[in-house]
C-alpha cells in the first residue's frame, strides 16, 4: 500500500526512543495518531495496550489503516523481576493489538528483538528457531508467534542494539557511556563478551516506511550493517567525541555488572538481513556510520549547544 496523507497510522509506544524516530518519520507523510501509557510529548494520547476495551475504543474512533505496535517494556531487570507485567505488556498488549487490527482490517507491524535467541549461534537469519533465556526474550517471542496466528497482512521486524532518542530519550548502553564521559569519568567499563549488531532509530523507521510499502508480508530482521561487542561501541563513541586521551575504555566480562544486569543474556545477538538483502530491500546502514550521525547530538551536548 501507498503511504500517503489520507493513510491513517496509529502508533503505540510513541514515547520510547522508537517512537520518537518512527513518530518523525511517518507524520511527515501519513495523518498520525501517537499513544503511549506516558504521555511525555504534547502529541502523544494515552493508551495502555493492557487494556483491550480502551484500545477497541481507540480502533473505533480512529479505524488506522496502519498499526505500529512499539509498545513494549525492554528493561531486562524489570522483566526479570517482574515476569507477570513483562507478560501482560509485550505479550497480551501484542494479542490485544492483533485482535483489534484483524477486527478493522488493518496492517499491523510489531517490534520483535534478537534478544529472542539463545546465543549459542554465532549469527541468526530470519529463519532461525529462537530460544529465548530472560522473560524479557521469552514474552517478546510469544508476542511474535501471535501475530502469524490471528492476522494476513503483519510485518514483524527482528531490532538488534537500540541507539537513538537522544539525551532525553535513548536509555540504552550509549547513553549510558555518555553521561559517563560527560561526568568526567576517566575510565570506562565495557564487556567484550556480549556481541550484536546495532540498530539506529532513525534508520530503522525510515526502513520500516519503506518495505511497509511493498506488501511483501511477513517477518524480517532489519538491523545495521556490521556486528560488534559492547567494547567496541564505547570505544567508537569516545573516539567520535575525541575523549580517547582523556577516557580509557577497559575491557572487562559480563561478570564485573552481574549485580546490576543479572538477568541473562545471549553471548551473541547478531542478527543478518537474509530476506532483506534477498529481496533488494535492505536500507539499514552501517552502525559505525549511524552512530557517527547519532554522536553529534552528544558532543552538541558537551559543548553546551543544546
Amino acid at each position: 500500500m501507498d503511504l500517503k496523507k489520507e493513510t491513517r497510522v496509529l502508533i503505540t509506544g510513541s514515547g520510547g526512543m522508537l517512537g520518537d524516530a518512527v513518530y518523525r518519520r511517518f507524520s511527515k507523510e501519513c495523518k498520525v495518531i501517537a499513544t503511549d501509557i506516558d504521555v511525555n510529548e504534547p502529541w502523544i494520547t494515552k493508551l495502555d495496550v493492557t487494556k483491550l476495551g480502551d484500545c477497541a475504543r481507540l480502533f473505533s474512533k480512529y479505524k488506522p489503516d496502519v498499526v505500529l505496535h512499539l509498545a513494549a517494556l525492554t528493561d531486562l531487570e524489570y522483566c526479570q523481576k517482574n515476569p507477570r507485567e513483562a507478560y501482560m505488556t509485550n505479550t497480551l498488549g501484542t494479542e490485544n493489538i492483533a485482535l483489534l487490527s484483524r477486527k478493522h482490517n488493518s496492517i499491523a507491524v510489531y517490534i520483535g528483538s534478537a534478544g529472542i535467541f539463545d546465543g549459542k549461534k554465532e549469527y541468526y537469519s530470519d529463519y532461525d528457531v529462537p530460544n529465548p533465556l530472560s522473560e524479557y526474550g521469552k514474552s517478546k517471542y510469544y508476542g511474535e508467534q501471535l501475530m502469524p496466528q490471528i492476522l494476513d497482512r503483519y510485518y514483524i521486524f527482528r531490532a538488534g542494539w537500540m541507539m537513538g532518542g537522544g539525551i532525553k530519550k535513548d536509555k540504552k548502553f550509549i547513553n549510558k557511556v555518555y553521561r559517563q564521559i560527560k561526568n568526567g569519568s576517566n575510565v570506562i567499563y565495557a564487556v567484550d563478551d556480549k556481541v550484536g549488531t546495532p540498530t539506529y532509530t532513525y534508520n530503522f523507521a525510515d526502513a520500516m516506511f519503506r518495505v511497509i510499502q511493498t506488501e511483501l508480508y511477513g517477518l524480517y530482521n532489519m538491523v545495521c550493517h556490521g556486528d560488534c561487542s559492547r567494547l567496541d561501541v564505547a570505544k567508537e563513541l569516545v573516539n567520535l567525541l575525541n575523549k580517547q586521551d582523556e577516557i580509557k575504555v577497559k575491557k572487562v566480562k559480563s561478570d564485573y555488572f552481574k549485580k546490576e544486569y543479572f538477568a541473562p543474556r545471549p553471548y551473541s545477538e547478531k542478527l543478518v538481513n537474509l530476506k532483506l538483502q534477498a529481496r533488494n530491500m535492505d536500507f539499514m546502514r552501517h552502525w559505525k556510520d549511524c552512530l557517527k550521525e547519532y554522536s553529534t547530538v552528544f558532543a552538541s551536548d558537551l559543548h553546551g549547544k543544546i
